[in-house]
């Protein structure tokens, strides 16, 4: 399509979304003009509202499914870096010349607050449904990114874990993130969760948030924002942060707001990744949640040791059947769950077991905190405390309770709080990896190649070569393996790794010493195990 019927079809595209009104189709259209740097526009009032109807009545390239949209923005995008408009042909240039167009058609933030809370006043789960198609709609949330990552589930001992290779964001490597937790708060926004970012253009180095908006919440009393993470790696995946630059800490106050956020948002659940490098999540400057309305395999998983802790006769606890090492209480009373929940803390910080490599300080460094997830189930609220350890060895420089180094060709990253739960983020190079050592080790097979000398193969190959001896281990447990059943057997092996990451990432193993020594964090605590 020309420039001029993209502009048109931009603008039916707003109103059909629901992002403007009538009455706004001339000033949208003369603001993308704008935008365009283009002096005349040769559509009309009608017939953006006509070609509106047409959009909200077709079943392809609907508005649902974010295809409309992104063939809309490729057109303009296109145009403008060929007329030198956009300041550069790469994903990065297009992505901020594409979130200014989005921009002229997003409503202003009070509009949207106001909304907001209309909905939220007849049903919260009204408010955050709109809330969410929106943010998709005005392309703050990428449909069309998310909607080609790759996702399967893969059967364990502990249930369904979730797999996703993420197509659309890079892998972290792990001193990165614990450099930039450290790193003073400088430029603007200070961070990606700043509340200066609502309406901000970007830069080379900072993604455009003019599509943006956050919704104000109170949570214990102080300004926190509610918006959904542009990522959404599970259904209405989303952010509450702290309306001030704070770092990332786990203490009382943290249980105190992840309840009260349950109990403004009763249908989701809410979390905090841990508050210290290697187990924490990749922004750790920036104190904030992440939640939404989905059900994680852990939230699924059995009680497999019940407890109980003195002066909490009315709070449910228990060990739970989970690769981490997972504690859960329940009750009615989310100040009681806190109060104990606390207690739990205080307990792991200072919490020293030589004999299970736990440490609380080692050279003036805190190694110990926890990844803690809220939720109401029915009538009770409930709360997973995962317990994590940052320790390193020259063995384990990444980190002694993080993936070990054979597990890093498939997971390197930090285990933050959604891994946690049991849904694997992993890194996009490994669809073209898996892909090529598909066809090395079909090619091999079909030409009668022996399993040791595929291996010889794989090792060769530099980019394969990290995968070697994985590979070698299925050739061996799948000596039946061909062209048929080679992708089933590949996405088993990777959710079998993912296993083994958060075994990993447990700090008590599930072995007959591990299951002693969490017995004897839970007396520390206060606890007993329920025979």
């Amino acid at each position: 399509m020309d420039v001029q019927q993209a502009v048109t079809k931009l603008a039916a595209y707003a109103l059909a979304a629901g992002l403007i009104e009538k009455e706004d189709i001339i000033y949208i259209a003369n603001g993308l003009l704008k935008e365009m740097a283009m002096d005349s526009w040769n559509g009309t009032k009608e017939e953006v509202i006509l070609c509106a109807e047409e959009m909200q009545s077709a079943e392809e390239g609907s508005i649902e499914d974010g295809s409309l949209l992104e063939e809309l923005l490729n057109a303009l995008t296109d145009d403008a870096v060929l007329r030198g408009l956009a300041g550069g042909e790469s994903s990065v240039y297009r992505d901020l010349f594409d979130t200014r167009l989005m921009g002229v058609l997003t409503p202003r933030p009070s509009q949207i607050i106001r909304k907001f809370r209309s909905l939220y006043a007849e049903n919260p789960k009204c408010a955050t449904d709109w809330f969410y198609a929106f943010s998709c709609r005005t392309n703050d949330i990428r449909k069309s990114r998310v909607n080609r990552d790759l996702k399967w589930k893969t059967a364990t001992e502990y249930g369904e874990l979730d797999i996703t290779i993420n197509r659309s964001k890079p892998e972290k490597d792990p001193k990165a993130i614990a450099a930039a937790g450290r790193a003073k708060a400088a430029g603007y926004p200070k961070c990606a969760l700043c509340p200066e970012n609502e309406g901000y253009a970007g830069r080379l180095d900072h993604p455009a948030r003019e599509n943006h908006r956050i919704i104000p919440l109170l949570i214990g009393g102080e300004p926190w924002g509610f918006q959904y993470s542009p990522y959404v790696y599970y259904n209405e995946h989303c952010i509450v942060l702290n309306d001030r630059h704070v770092p990332m800490k786990i203490e009382g106050k943290t249980f105190e707001r992840l309840f009260d956020f349950v109990q403004q948002f009763p249908h989701y659940f809410v979390g905090s990744n841990a508050d210290l490098p290697i187990v924490g999540g990749s922004i750790l400057s920036h104190d904030h949640f992440q939640g939404g309305r989905y059900t994680f395999a852990m939230e699924k998983a059995s009680v497999e040791q019940a407890l109980s802790f003195r002066d909490f006769p009315d709070v449910s606890a228990g060990i739970l059947k989970w690769p981490m090492s997972v504690i859960r209480i329940s009750g009615e009373n989310t100040e009681r769950l806190s109060e104990l929940a606390g207690r739990i803390l205080t307990a792991w910080r200072s919490y020293t077991d030589e004999s299970a490599f736990v440490f609380a300080w080692t050279k003036g460094e805190p190694h110990s905190t926890v990844t803690p997830i809220a939720r109401k189930r029915e009538d009770l609220f409930e709360l997973d405390l995962v317990l994590r350890n940052n320790i390193t060895t020259e063995e384990h420089p990444l980190g002694v309770f993080h993936p070990h180094a054979d597990l890093h060709h498939i997971k390197k990253e930090n285990i933050g709080l959604i891994e946690v739960m049991g849904l694997a983020v992993l890194p996009a190079r490994l669809e073209q990896e898996m892909e090529k050592l598909k066809d090395a080790v079909l090619s091999a097979k079909n030409s009668g190649v022996a399993n040791e000398e595929i291996l010889s193969v794989l090792r060769a190959d530099p980019v394969l070569s990290k995968h070697a001896d994985w590979a070698g281990e299925l050739l061996k447990t799948h000596p039946e393996i061909n062209s048929e059943n080679i992708d089933e057997i590949l996405k088993a092996g990777i959710g079998e790794t993912f296993v083994r990451v958060l075994e990993d990432a447990g700090v008590f193993k599930r072995t007959p010493e591990g299951k002693r020594a969490f017995l004897r964090f839970i007396r520390a605590a206060g606890g007993e195990f329920v025979l």
